[in-house]
């Protein structure tokens, strides 16, 4: 299966903190509150089903009413 990237990158990606082990991203100890939200939001929205109705690959489609 084929998944999206996306357009752009996430930016505690780009911070010293951000540890890119193949498998195992996490954030080192001491990172900012904001860094952890938003990482945690980025982790989590990697987990969700991207099978539901009304998307394709995650994208979710308007269906005209």
């Amino acid at each position: 299966m084929i998944t999206a990237m996306p357009l752009k990158r996430p930016d505690f990606m780009k911070t010293a903190y951000f540890v890119d082990e193949p498998g195992n991203w996490h954030l080192k100890p001491g990172a900012p509150k904001k860094l952890q939200e938003e990482f945690q939001q980025y982790m989590e929205s990697l987990q969700e089903d991207k099978t539901e109705p009304g998307t394709i690959q995650g994208v979710h489609i308007s269906y005209p009413e």
